[in-house]
């Protein structure tokens, strides 16, 4: 038995309330179960509840075991003082105040219906893909639709806290923040880390006085990198190791270490040099890209907004100094949607939080809803339990469901676990 069931016991009101009792006899009568507390200090606050013929107002703890209160040492500590019952599944223990008094003790492992319980450790105690596996199918499909909207903003919400944090930073310049985040897409999951340190070691500002200079912008980009500090054969690259010796001393910049990137087990088209060029194009093209992007309304706007078409020499090499055959390396459709999904979207969605302009935020979800399905090892299983999503808000929902509730057991606070835990 987990101590967050009993909190939702409780907290949701699943227990028997006819006659009961403390351990010691008195009648209990529970007027207000208080609210939760998610911080330091007692379970629930501000509780009212009647023992005896006396009405009590202050707080509730909840334990497996009434020795807990002696193990956590509750005692040591005045947040508890307030204490005015102690809900527990079994009191092992009889627990006192510091003047002696014995804090009244409620016993729940009569008064959870067998049921109930039973539907809880048929959830918890499982090795499924996700815990109600089984069960999943006998939940209403509004049930599940309203709950992976919920998760959908929970999900933008979360994806947000990082661009806050830049924005923090960057004293509130969206243009600044949106630019670190950008990098930080681009360089997917295996190289987001070089790629937001690239950007925030080169100021935002340094390609305004080289805007109309593709070749500037890629040397201070690919030098930044460090990919340029190397022994180089072809005459491009060469180029822009000159210039960007030029730069760096005239900005003082300091570039990051070329081991930083990962090129083993990629496909060419996601190689770091192909990415740092399309980052590249991008910002040639589109200085204060943020703005464009809040001042278009569709789809294919945005789209447009983002394609790129590099400089010849990537149209014949993924790397410095190895020749391919002719290949167009424009981003493509699928690279789009990602930059929009983990990137776009939450800028809006944040941006019309911060502004308290609801249009930027419905235009964030918008964008999600008329985006394809996406496609990964997760969404397939879904789609074998039969979710058949339909575009990237359904997906992005349905991982949040998977990664932030099913993988972690947080059946508890989950509408699809609080209806299979209510199966009669």
């Amino acid at each position: 038995m987990r101590e967050d069931f009993l909190h939702y016991v409780w907290r949701m009101k699943r227990l028997r309330l006819d006659h009961i009792h403390t351990s010691q006899g008195e009648s209990i009568q529970i007027i207000d179960f208080g609210r939760h507390n998610s911080h330091a200090g007692p379970d629930f606050l501000e509780a009212k509840i009647q023992i005896g013929d006396t009405l009590w107002a202050g707080n509730v703890e909840i334990h497996v075991l009434s020795s807990e209160w002696i193990k956590h040492r509750h005692q040591e500590d005045k947040a508890y003082d307030n204490v005015i019952l102690h809900v527990v599944l079994e009191e092992d223990q009889a627990i006192f105040r510091d003047n002696g008094e014995r804090i009244p003790c409620l016993e729940l492992k009569t008064r959870i219906p067998p049921k109930f319980l039973n539907n809880y450790q048929e959830l918890i105690h499982n090795a499924y893909w996700i815990p109600c596996q089984h069960q999943f199918h006998s939940v209403r499909e509004m049930t599940k639709q309203l709950w992976l909207d919920r998760l959908m903003v929970e999900r933008l919400e979360q994806k947000t806290q990082y661009i806050q944090e830049r924005l923090t930073q960057n004293l509130n310049n969206w243009e600044d923040t949106f630019y670190q985040v950008l990098a930080k897409t681009f360089g997917l999951k295996v190289n987001a880390a070089p790629f937001e340190l690239v950007a925030l070691n080169t100021p935002h500002n340094l390609f305004a006085k080289h805007k109309d200079q593709l070749f500037q912008i890629e040397a201070l980009l690919f030098g930044q990198a460090g990919l340029l500090d190397q022994a180089l054969e072809d005459a491009y690259p060469n180029a822009l190791k000159k210039e960007y010796q030029f730069l760096k001393a005239k900005y003082q910049l300091t570039s990051i270490k070329k081991e930083s990137w990962r090129f083993l087990r990629m496909r060419p088209a996601n190689f770091p040099t192909i990415r740092l060029a399309q980052f590249a194009t991008l910002t040639y093209q589109s200085l204060h890209l943020f703005s464009k992007i809040l001042e278009v309304q569709t789809l294919k706007d945005i789209e447009a907004l983002l394609e790129v078409q590099l400089s010849d020499y990537w149209t014949t090499h993924y790397v410095f100094d190895k020749e391919t055959t002719t290949r167009n390396k424009s981003l493509g459709k699928s690279t789009i949607h990602l930059i929009l999904i983990n990137c776009i979207a939450p800028c809006l969605f944040l941006y019309g939080t911060q502004k308290g302009l609801d249009a930027f935020k419905e235009k964030a979800l918008s964008l999600l809803e008329e985006l394809k399905p996406e496609k990964n090892t997760i969404i397939t299983q879904w789609e074998r339990l039969g979710m058949a999503p339909t575009s990237a808000y359904e997906t992005q929902a349905l991982l949040q469901l998977k990664n932030e509730y099913c993988g972690k057991q947080r059946c508890l606070e989950c509408a699809v676990g609080d209806r299979i835990l209510s199966l009669p």
